[in-house]
């Protein structure tokens, strides 16, 4: 007898369920996976600012363009080769889909290998370039030391096992890590007294569990479409450009967004350790209320990528259609929530005054722009589902190049304000543009592949 979850977990339903239904399911399932996350953030950021102070807390956020960095190779990896993965499956080639996914592994452990050995020997100089003074680089330094060391145990594929509908194990991909992270922060930096070093420790031992997770699924466990072998791992390169090509524009957004807060960060370093530590409750709050907006476009791309697969163009246009109105209607609410909440959220973190107000102002200014932030991604992501990165290009670089960047520096010299402002006005351009791009491409791309 097949059980509920089987049956919800099963490749084969991507195709053949009803679309609402189906979004529904596996929304809630990776809103869930990285709504955890989001937990995690806020509650580490508790830790850090009432276990070792607001300075370390700013501190701590200085090194959020590293965990960027390489959340965009994680991205990378597993964008592109869960495209890849979806549209084999979908072919019925599970050969090919496990070449993608074990290439993909090779990729991704190559380049942590290489961003600790270069991280830990540039480690000054990398704080020094995304804004760290003398007053916080004394918590910079050794909380960075041990995030750059364990970046090979930075992400759990789960974009690979959501690719073959098993949304269960991708959500305790994400579930179980954190509950670990939650349980030993506290332990390490009250309990032992490590300070920023016990909140990296608590950070990369609930990664390490999530990896040792991962290598389980694809290389042990035998009720799936297929397991990777040592020669899956051997770099075949149509494999490797294809799955680079379509996880570029995941990196190009990772990265852009790494850009954005160094700039951020280095423009108001003159403002001193409190504001930063304002911005860095304000980004802590904002990561929190965008992860259903990531769990929407992380659940449609596996649906798009498998219907692309087996030519049902109505299925995924669909999809993209209600993935799209959940996005903005979510965005609309959660603004709403926090601008009228911003006091006592900020409260929970900060405790001086000047601070404290600081944050309240820039929080509700920046909440403007949760309405309009899920568009880019997700319509970025539809068309990496489909195998083609173009338009994503336009839409994570030119977004960025174009119209975010440009606001920050041009906003950011005034005073905090100007930042607040430039913030969620990038956010509603970059929305505008990403649904011109769509309009423009989208009908002959799925009318090709009808």
């Amino acid at each position: 007898m097949v059980s509920v979850s089987d049956r919800n977990d099963s490749a084969e339903n991507l195709g053949t369920r009803p679309i609402g239904r189906l979004l529904w399911w596996t929304c809630s399932q990776t809103t869930l996976s990285v709504g955890v996350y989001g937990i995690y953030a806020l509650t580490n950021a508790w830790f850090v600012a009432r276990g070792v102070g607001e300075t370390a807390l700013a501190a701590v956020n200085l090194v959020a363009p590293l965990l960027l960095l390489l959340g965009a190779v994680s991205t990378t990896v597993g964008v592109g080769g869960a495209s890849l993965v979806s549209r084999s499956l979908g072919a019925r080639r599970p050969d090919l889909a496990a070449r993608a996914a074990g290439n993909s592994f090779a990729i991704f452990w190559a380049t942590a290998v290489t961003v600790t050995v270069v991280g830990l020997a540039f480690l000054d100089p990398l704080l020094r370039l995304v804004g760290a003074t003398d007053e916080t680089l004394p918590y910079a330094r050794p909380y960075a030391m041990v995030i750059i060391a364990g970046a090979i145990f930075s992400t759990g594929f789960s974009a690979l096992v959501r690719a073959e509908g098993r949304l269960l194990f991708s959500t305790m991909l994400w579930v179980v890590p954190v509950l670990v992270q939650i349980i030993l922060d506290p332990l390490l930096i009250f309990g032992l007294d490590l300070g920023v070093v016990g909140a990296g420790l608590g950070t990369v031992g609930g990664q390490a569990v999530s990896a040792g997770m991962a290598v389980w699924f694809f290389f042990v466990q035998r009720r799936r479409p297929y397991r990777i072998r040592l020669k899956e791992l051997l770099p075949h390169g149509p494999t490797v450009r294809s799955v680079l090509s379509v996880g570029a524009p995941s990196f190009l957004a990772g990265f852009g967004a790494t850009l954005l807060v160094v700039l951020v960060n280095t423009t108001l370093a003159a403002a001193g350790a409190a504001v930063i530590a304002a911005y860095a409750v304000c980004a802590r709050v904002q990561t929190f209320v965008s992860m259903p907006q990531i769990g929407i476009t992380q659940g449609a791309q596996p649906i798009i990528s498998f219907n692309a697969g087996r030519q049902h163009p109505e299925r995924v246009h669909r999809t993209r259609t209600l993935a799209l109105r959940a996005t903005a209607v979510y965005g609309a609410v959660g603004a709403g929530v926090i601008a009228l909440a911003a006091r006592p959220i900020v409260g929970l973190f900060l405790t001086d005054p000047e601070t404290v107000e600081v944050a309240i102002t820039g929080l509700r200014i920046i909440a403007v722009g949760f309405v309009f932030a899920g568009v880019p991604p997700l319509i970025s992501a539809y068309f990496q589902a489909l195998g083609s990165p173009a338009p994503s290009y336009l839409i994570s670089v030119g977004t960025l190049l174009l119209l975010k960047v440009p606001l920050v520096l041009l906003l950011g010299h005034v005073d905090p304000l100007g930042i607040w402002i430039a913030l969620p006005a990038g956010e509603v351009l970059a929305a505008v543009a990403a649904v011109i791009v769509l309009r423009s491409r989208t009908s002959a791309l799925v009318r090709g592949r009808a």
